[in-house]
């Protein structure tokens, strides 16, 4: 076990009882420091997301000493933070700075650092982390309580939206103001405050990297991350929605462009709202871009958007199919399905949704909902995706059962362009999928005997 300076990590940090003696992150204590006109203070909390998994596999007096592990690698990146153990899952950071942006840089070399497997008793695993941070200008004990408080919001929002989130105190970011927002997110589309990420989708047959689902990202100038839970719903409302999503096409294509200058021939998905499959003149300008620059893309739509005005819908689906875009049925499961819709979608991809896949190797009645869903697929000549995959049980048994590609953190996080054009060069998918033969022939023999 590494120990830390002192001054940097709580001393109820114990080589006998790491977690024992630490109470809940809310009545953490951040010490004081000497008031500045202009000074930041910040607080992450970082979380082991996939603590259960690991304990499982490693044994329970080890994965409770593993948080020291990741507490060493984040003293490594922030020399000069305050490190507490807060718990078997949880880390506490706290740091000043002159600028606001230093929580930002902060957070993108923490993920970075964390990113790379760790050595434990001699076998490689991937420690998956979640950030919820929180930002504040001013320093007293009333903002020190509300900096945890935000923070503890911060990382509840990273928890459903997979993606570090910050929030800023002074700003009152807990209550956003919804019209200043959507005239911000107008500005925003034209100024570069708008990124992609890309999380690959694993054909399980072929072992090999098919297509990448892009998921646009807002880096807002003043409130840092704003969550796309947060900013959809407005720019369907302010009907920013169209500039927003043409901008994601576009910004898609042009990046499908440099992956095949990299020897990388893959298919794009993006999220299309409901709203937009009712709006001929979106579909006519989708359909010019698509046909004037050759891209590979699809589109992921959900149940409920096709209900809202389904004639409209389907007919506007069948233009996009027919000029060569794929068509694929989001979050399958989770809201109403029509099998009467289904079967008049010209869809070709079905996605389960993750709600079913997370619990599969745990739950009884999972396994055989997502069985049938894979059989009513592939009966209407769908291929089936599983997202939300998180172990190497879970792809193994989806392998069984004949789901033909998986998505999900035990491929990879949603990751920028660089950074999928190296995971597709360094070929990590394979390596993940030759872990996983033996949990597959073990449960390929317990399902079929089942």
């Amino acid at each position: 076990m590494r120990e830390f300076p002192q001054s940097r990590v709580a001393s109820s940090v114990q080589a006998d009882d790491p977690v024992g003696a630490l109470g809940p992150v809310s009545q953490a204590v951040i010490p004081a420091r000497p008031h500045r006109a202009i000074a930041w203070q910040f607080l992450i909390l970082a979380e082991i997301e996939n603590f259960g998994v690991l304990r499982r596999h490693l044994g329970r007096p080890r994965a409770d000493m593993l948080i020291l592990d990741v507490a060493a690698r984040i003293s490594s990146v922030l020399p000069d933070a305050r490190i507490v153990v807060a718990g078997r899952d949880m880390v506490e950071i706290a740091f000043e700075s002159e600028a606001r942006l230093a929580l930002d840089v902060a957070i993108t070399a923490l993920e970075g650092a964390l990113d790379l497997p760790f050595d434990i008793d001699g076998e490689q695993h991937k420690v998956h982390v979640q950030f919820g941070a929180a930002a504040g200008a001013t320093i007293g004990d009333r903002d020190e309580v509300h900096l945890v408080e935000e923070a503890e919001r911060a990382l509840a929002d990273a928890r459903s939206e997979r993606v570090a989130v910050a929030r800023d105190v002074n700003a009152g970011a807990a209550s956003i103001d919804r019209a200043q927002l959507a005239s911000d997110l107008t500005i925003a589309i034209d100024a570069e405050e708008l990124f992609l990420q890309y999380q690959p989708k694993v054909h399980l047959r072929r072992q090999e990297i098919t297509s990448v689902e892009a998921l646009v990202r807002w880096n807002h100038a003043t409130r840092g991350l704003v969550l796309p839970s947060d900013f959809i719903p407005i720019a369907e409302e302010s009907r920013d929605i169209v500039a927003l999503t043409l901008w994601t096409i576009r910004r898609s294509i042009r990046d499908q462009r440099t992956l095949a200058a990299h020897g990388h021939e893959l298919r794009i998905f993006i999220n299309i709202a409901g709203v937009l499959l009712a709006d001929a003149r979106f579909v006519r300008t989708v359909c010019a871009l698509v046909e004037t620059s050759g891209a590979r893309l699809g589109f992921e739509i959900t149940e409920t958007s096709v209900i809202r005005d389904p004639e409209s819908a389907i007919a506007n689906l069948k233009i996009f199919a027919d000029i060569g875009i794929v068509i694929a049925i989001d979050d399958y499961g989770a809201g109403l399905s029509s099998l009467a819709y289904l079967k008049q979608l010209p869809a070709r991809e079905l996605k389960i949704d993750k709600l079913f896949v997370t619990q599969l190797t745990s739950s009884n009645r999972d396994p055989l909902i997502v069985r049938s869903t894979i059989d009513l697929a592939h009966a209407l000549e769908m291929e089936v995706v599983a997202e939300g995959v998180e172990t190497q049980a879970a792809m193994a048994l989806l392998s069984v059962m004949g789901c033909d590609m998986i998505q999900g953190f035990l491929i990879s996080r949603p990751i920028n362009l660089d950074a999928l054009i190296h995971f597709l060069a360094e070929e990590k998918h394979l390596a993940i999928a030759a872990e996983a033969r033996a949990p597959f022939n073990r449960l390929a023999t317990v399902w079929k005997r089942g």
